[in-house]
């Protein structure tokens, strides 16, 4: 039988239950606060650039056009590389994304090497995952707008969904002008056919060099809205070469490049807060 002494106080059992209790509540609350804080930088890598460097040769000088440069942008980022007129920002564009070789260093595009790679190899890497503006806009001459929107899913071999391409060009205000040939549009319109061409393939990165620059305002409004939609709905990675400070302004970083070398990588004030997929 047991003593008095021997008898255990059911109020020191709840007590020390509810401290318990507590303690794990507030340790359970504590560690999914912090998943979720983690969870929402843990966005993957889609673009990794390091100790990037590109030569030419002139005559017997060597002429560098890049120097040593780094960093690396995640899903759903937006970025806008700015800097005076020749210090490299298209140079590193092209080979950000697989269209020219770099002298040293390496290139990763969704976590695949495509400085390694061969021509044909960077090409289809690049129609699986790459969207890309052209500055002088790399239409095909003999193929009316439409035709020239669907060239990405046909190279893809997968279905060719013309309603699709349609939709893109009535976005950018071309509804009117889908069987019309490039030399038949004015160079505003060429760009924005080239705009929806480079959304067409729902790309995980989207590289655009001077997406406005041949645009008037109102429709460089209607163009920037559209890719910072894409940017937005589908975390497509946003790569933006501009003179146009109001446009990289909104971006979320921007990357100065001088003489060939980054000589500022900042966060735009009003980016500073941290992802967080639920406000999307």
């Amino acid at each position: 039988m047991l003593s008095k002494a021997n008898l255990i106080n059911p109020n020191k059992v709840h007590n020390a239950f509810k401290n318990i209790s507590t303690t794990a509540a507030a340790t359970c609350y504590c560690a999914k606060m912090s998943f979720k804080a983690f969870n929402s930088t843990m966005r993957p890598t889609i673009l990794s650039v390091k100790d990037l460097t590109k030569t030419y040769r002139s005559g017997e000088q060597t002429l560098t056009v890049l120097h040593c440069i780094s960093f690396s942008l995640n899903e759903g980022d937006s970025c806008a590389i700015v800097g005076p007129s020749g210090s490299g920002k298209t140079t590193l564009l092209g080979l950000c994304a697989g269209l020219d070789r770099q002298t040293s260093g390496t290139v990763s595009l969704c976590g695949i090497r495509i400085d390694t790679l061969s021509e044909d190899e960077r090409a289809r890497v690049r129609n699986q995952f790459v969207g890309f503006v052209f500055q002088n806009f790399q239409l095909i001459p003999t193929l009316t707008a439409l035709e020239n929107v669907l060239v990405p899913l046909e190279l893809r071999g997968g279905k060719v969904d013309e309603k699709e391409a349609i939709e893109l060009l009535e976005r950018v205000g071309l509804g009117k002008r889908l069987h019309h040939y490039p030399a038949q549009l004015s160079g505003g319109e060429q760009q924005r056919v080239a705009i929806a061409r480079s959304f067409i393939n729902r790309p995980k990165i989207l590289f655009a060099d001077e997406p406005t620059g041949n645009l008037d305002g109102e429709t460089s409004q209607k163009i920037e809205s559209l890719l910072f939609e894409l940017n937005r709905e589908a975390q497509t990675t946003l790569v933006l070469v501009t003179h146009n400070l109001e446009l990289a302004r909104k971006t979320a970083r921007v990357i100065r490049l001088k003489n060939g070398t980054i000589v500022s990588d900042t966060l735009n004030e009003r980016q500073k807060e941290p992802f967080n997929p639920t406000t999307i």
